[in-house]
């Protein structure tokens, strides 16, 4: 049987983020990546133009058809838009049981279309929480998470802590949109208490498109191939740090995107 994750996320039709960079994201990891689309966006290179959520009652048939097929190792979570479709897929992720749930809250495009509605939001908190094993929101959406004011990695930890109290295991806060060299925070429940951890970077200038999908849906192939929460999120955050080094392209007239060769074998 192959190692199986599933994407439940928007639609990009320009391959950038969304589902289409999950599964990618997925296979380059060899795993075998299926998708739940949750809405249909209208974007390019440059920006989010509009977006379709699906009705919870499609997300929901998606959904079940292949849970009820396949095993899945690991699911990450991407744009959920309404309250609606985050009630379907908590509910299903709790029925099904499924693993190492990774939760990218999705709740503003980079371009600064909104992505996810105010009930939505507060559904995400108190209904899908308790079933994700960690949640990865960059500093904009930890501070409207948790009302936190993120202007140092200490606030981050305070984010994160706050997180911490609606049911996930784990908190990733990236803070490459904090000035100076990025610091991404990492709290982690545990039995003798919580663990912090911070992973330093260097600031690279590119403008790219798709990173928060494709660290996810990186932090859930790693998950699903047996690490602990600790581990995958340093691999993948080394991952993407390669990333924007050296593995992005040009493939409109706006912002660049990651593409991992997928004839090069990843390695760790």
């Amino acid at each position: 049987m192959s190692l199986n994750a599933l994407s439940i996320a928007g639609y990009d039709p320009s391959g950038g983020a969304g589902v289409l960079a999950d599964v990618r994201t997925f296979n380059w990891y060899g795993i075998y990546g299926a998708a739940v689309i949750t809405a249909i966006t209208f974007q390019d290179t440059h920006k989010v133009h509009g977006h379709m959520p699906l009705r919870g009652e499609d997300v929901k048939a998606q959904m079940e058809a292949l849970l009820e097929d396949m095993d899945f190792a690991a699911a990450k979570i991407g744009m959920l838009a309404n309250a609606e479709i985050v009630r379907v897929v908590a509910d299903l992720l709790e029925r099904y049981r499924v693993r190492n749930v990774v939760l990218d809250p999705v709740l503003l495009s980079s371009s600064g279309a909104p992505l996810l509605d105010s009930e939505g939001v507060e559904a995400l908190l108190k209904v899908l929480l308790p079933s994700v094993k960690i949640i990865t929101p960059n500093v904009p959406e930890a501070e409207a998470l948790t009302g936190v004011a993120i202007r140092s990695p200490e606030d981050m930890e305070m984010a994160a802590r706050r997180l911490l109290g609606y049911g996930a295991e784990a908190v990733l806060i990236k803070g490459g949109h904090l000035e100076g060299e990025p610091v991404d925070v990492l709290r982690v429940r545990g039995d003798d208490g919580d663990r912090t951890y911070r992973f330093l970077g260097t600031r690279v200038s590119k403008d790219v498109h798709g990173t928060g999908c494709v660290l996810s849906s990186s932090i859930a192939s790693l998950l699903a191939m047996g690490h602990d929460v600790a581990t995958a999120v340093s691999l993948a955050i080394s991952d993407i740090r390669e990333d924007l080094r050296s593995r992005t392209l040009k493939v409109g007239g706006g912002r660049l995107v990651i593409f991992r060769n997928p004839t090069v074998k990843y390695t760790p």
